[in-house]
């Protein structure tokens, strides 16, 4: 008796191995153990580090421009920018024109964390197994494929 399963070809496109989302996530979940212990080093966790790139990228925004960039709610981004303000890496203060808005400053110690971090990527270059060249496009290919699903909501 022949069953569904037994035929290769019924719902390949359901096969989890064909899904783009599961390549992704699965990605994600490994270069996020592979960041890990070199982000332990500097007493950082992932998404403290994703907040951190963007504050040594323009130092001086708001939580919303913050949680805009990092396509994040301001609301779960909140407690993690207090740790990291507890650890001494930034300061947060309230606006003077609009107490409803908290602008995020890096500290001292939070900009010499930079220096400390300029060798992350090279690590996450050699455990890829990728030339930069390839690293890039893959970039640039899943830029574009953010672009396009954001446009799409």
């Amino acid at each position: 008796m022949t069953t569904e399963r037994d035929t290769p070809d019924t719902c390949d496109h359901l096969l989890l191995d064909n899904q783009v989302c599961f390549a992704l996530h699965s990605t994600s979940l490994l270069m996020t153990k592979v960041y890990k212990p070199l982000l332990q080093a500097l007493g950082l966790t992932y998404p403290q580090y994703l907040a951190m790139l963007v504050l040594w990228e323009r130092d001086g925004l708001t939580v919303g421009e913050i949680s805009t960039r990092l396509l994040t709610d301001p609301g779960s981004l909140t407690p993690l920018l207090k740790r990291l303000e507890v650890e001494g890496l930034l300061s947060r203060t309230r606006s003077r024109e609009d107490e409803r808005v908290v602008i995020v400053e890096l500290t001292e110690q939070g900009r010499a964390l930079r220096e400390k971090a300029r060798g992350i990527p090279q690590c996450i270059l050699g455990a890829s197994g990728q030339t930069i060249q390839q690293l890039q496009k893959l970039q640039n290919d899943l830029q574009e494929l953010r672009s396009h699903l954001q446009e799409s909501l």
